[in-house]
Order: C-alpha cells, then sequence, then structure tokens
C-alpha cells in the first residue's frame, strides 16, 4: 500500500509564501513522476507543477515564476514553494504520484488527501 501526505497549507495574505509538502510511504518500488494539482470551489482539479525521476519540471502557465516544485529522492517528498500568492490560488492542493510498487509491476497514479490553500487580507 502507498500513500501520499501533504502538509504546509494554511491562510496566507496576499504577496505572502506558503511551501507544501507531501511524502510518499509504503512499499514503493519506483517514483516517475510527482506532482501537485489543485482544485478550487466550483472548478475542476487542475495541474500546477510536476517534476519527473530526471528532474524535469512542467507547471501551468498562471504559476510560471511564482512557484516552484522539487524534490528529495532520498525522503520519497516532493515539494512545493509558493511565493507571491493570490486570492485566485485558493484552493484545495492534492499531491500526485505515478509509481511502482514492490507488488505490482505496472505504475498507476496515486493522490494525497489534499491540503487547504486560502490567500486573503
Amino acid at each position: 500500500q502507498v500513500q501520499l501526505v501533504e502538509s504546509g497549507g494554511g491562510l496566507v495574505q496576499p504577496g505572502g509564501s506558503l511551501r507544501l509538502s507531501c511524502a510518499a510511504s509504503g512499499s514503493i518500488h519506483t517514483i516517475y513522476t510527482m506532482g501537485w494539482y489543485r482544485q478550487a470551489p466550483g472548478k475542476p482539479r487542475e495541474l500546477v507543477a510536476t517534476i519527473t525521476s530526471g528532474g524535469s519540471t512542467n507547471y501551468a502557465d498562471s504559476v510560471k515564476g511564482r512557484f516552484t516544485i522539487s524534490k528529495d529522492n532520498a525522503k520519497n517528498t516532493v515539494y512545493l514553494q509558493m511565493n507571491s500568492l493570490e486570492p485566485e490560488d485558493t484552493a484545495v492542493y492534492y499531491c500526485n504520484g505515478r509509481l511502482r510498487t514492490i507488488q505490482l509491476v505496472l505504475p498507476r497514479e496515486y493522490w494525497g488527501q489534499g491540503t487547504q490553500v486560502t490567500v486573503s487580507s
């Protein structure tokens, strides 16, 4: 079994910063990609940023230049540094991992439970 556990959400004023963390644990064989998605009320879930095992990154246009995704392979942890936060960034942020477990040959996607980020004065 695999678990993705997020932390670091909260309330921040516009222009402020937050750092999200997501730790993957369990019977992990290989992590291919990890990333962050978000879902605001009444809107579909959208990609925020992803990072591959090789370190390649991808960002939504709306966060480029403000958010940075990084990872610590030794800890199976991915981070999202969010700077210059805007009220439009308010959402539940979900960690996503595409990985292979020890038991299964084929990789699949796993999701965390989500962490709330609220940007408001």
